[in-house]
């Protein structure tokens, strides 16, 4: 994500809907719907996953996109936690 137009939101969301993908022999979950504030937000099925360890946290960090928006969200396993860390717009194409 192009972080220069990054909004920084650091809300919690709920997820609404969760897609898989197999990968190296590995099912990954991965969200497809989440509600922020009474919007919803759609993703295409596609986005990059992350898992951070922050001392004895597995914090997992996925980069997903709607089509015109970018997003980063992230789920604490401990918690059991989504939020919506930032978000940004796509970059138009030149005419």
């Amino acid at each position: 994500m192009n972080n220069t137009l990054r909004k920084q939101v650091n809300k919690e969301v709920t997820v609404t809907s969760m897609y898989f993908s197999s990968s190296r022999r590995q099912m990954q979950a991965f969200p497809k719907r989440i509600e922020l504030e009474g919007t919803e937000y759609t993703f295409v099925e596609s986005g990059f996953r992350y898992l951070v360890k922050k001392g004895q946290r597995l914090v997992e960090l996925f980069d997903m996109t709607d089509g015109t928006n970018n997003y980063r969200l992230k789920f604490d396993n401990t918690e059991r936690i989504w939020t919506l860390v930032g978000m940004n717009e796509l970059p138009r194409a030149m005419a």
